[in-house]
C-alpha cells in the first residue's frame, strides 16, 4: 500500500510509503481519504500524525502521470484531488504533520491540513506549481492563505520557491523546528498527549475554530456556543470539573 495507517498509544500514524519521493499520485491520493476516513471513525484513534519517514515528507504530485491527463480529465479529477485532502483536514482529531526532507507542492499542501506541525532542521517547504504552468490544486491557494496571510502566500505560490525551516517557522508555515531525527517521536509524543485528552471537547474545540475562521463571526459564536452548551452533556465535563474541585486544576483523567 502507498500509504499505511498504524496504531500505538492511542495515536494513528498516516504514514505514505510511495519510495522514493511519497509522489502523490491518484491511487496515493484516493487511499489517504480512505485511511483519513477510517482514522475518523475509530475509537482507538484520538490523534493522528502525518508522517512520509525520515527522510521526506513528499515531494509533490506524480507529475509524469498529471501531464498524461487533459483538462477534461483534470475536471473530474480535481475535484476527487481536493477531497482526498479535506478527508484529511476534516478528521475530528488532533492532527500533527511530521515534516522532513522535502515537503512541496501537494507535499506542503498535505501538511496545511494539520492542525500543528513540526518540522525537521533540514527541511524544505514550497508551492512549485507555478514553475509547471500550474497553481495549487489541493487547497494551496486557501489553506497556506489562511494560515500565513495573502502576502506571504502569494510570495510562495507566485514565485514556487522552497523555505527552508528557520523560515518556515519565522512566517507561522511550521510550528516548531527539531533535530531531523527527532521529528516523529516529537510529533508522535505530542499527540499522544491530546489522546489523553477529552475526544468530544477537543472535537468541538476543533471544528469551532475551523468554522470560524471560514465563516463571519457570528457563525463562529453560533458554533461555539452550541458546542459549548451541548459539552455540558458529556461524561468528560461530569470528569473534568469533579476533579477540578476535588483536586484541583490539571488532574482531570479522561477516557
Amino acid at each position: 500500500m502507498t500509504v499505511n495507517l498504524e496504531v500505538s498509544e492511542g495515536v494513528g500514524t498516516i504514514r505514505l510509503n510511495r519510495p522514493p519521493m511519497n509522489a502523490l499520485d491518484v491511487a496515493t491520493q484516493d487511499r489517504l481519504r480512505e485511511l483519513a476516513e477510517e482514522a475518523a471513525r475509530r475509537d482507538d484513534v484520538r490523534a493522528v500524525v502525518l508522517y512520509g519517514g525520515e527522510k521526506l515528507f513528499a515531494a509533490g504530485a506524480d507529475i509524469k502521470e498529471m501531464q498524461a491527463m487533459d483538462h477534461a480529465a483534470m475536471v473530474v479529477r480535481g475535484r476527487a484531488l481536493q477531497e482526498s485532502f479535506t478527508a484529511v483536514a476534516r478528521i475530528p482529531k488532533p492532527v500533527v504533520a511530521a515534516v522532513t526532507g522535502y515537503a512541496l507542492g501537494g507535499g506542503c499542501e498535505l501538511a496545511l491540513c494539520a492542525d500543528f506541525r513540526i518540522a525537521g532542521d533540514s527541511a524544505k517547504l514550497g508551492q512549485p506549481e507555478i514553475l509547471l504552468g500550474l497553481i495549487p490544486g489541493a487547497g494551496g491557494t486557501q489553506r497556506l492563505a489562511r494560515l500565513v496571510g495573502p502576502s506571504k502566500a502569494k510570495d510562495l505560490i507566485f514565485t514556487g520557491r522552497q523555505v527552508k525551516a528557520d523560515e518556515a517557522l519565522a512566517m507561522g508555515l511550521v510550528d516548531q523546528v527539531v533535530p531531523a531525527a527527532e521529528v516523529y517521536e516529537r510529533a508522535h509524543a505530542w499527540a499522544a498527549r491530546l489522546a489523553q485528552g477529552p475526544a468530544i471537547a477537543l472535537r468541538a474545540a476543533k471544528e469551532s475554530i475551523d468554522t470560524g475562521l471560514e465563516a463571519d463571526i457570528d457563525t463562529g459564536l453560533a458554533v461555539e456556543r452550541n458546542w459549548f452548551a451541548g459539552l455540558f452533556a458529556t461524561e468528560d465535563r461530569e470528569r473534568g470539573m469533579r476533579s477540578f474541585v476535588e483536586e484541583g486544576p490539571g488532574k482531570a483523567k479522561f477516557l
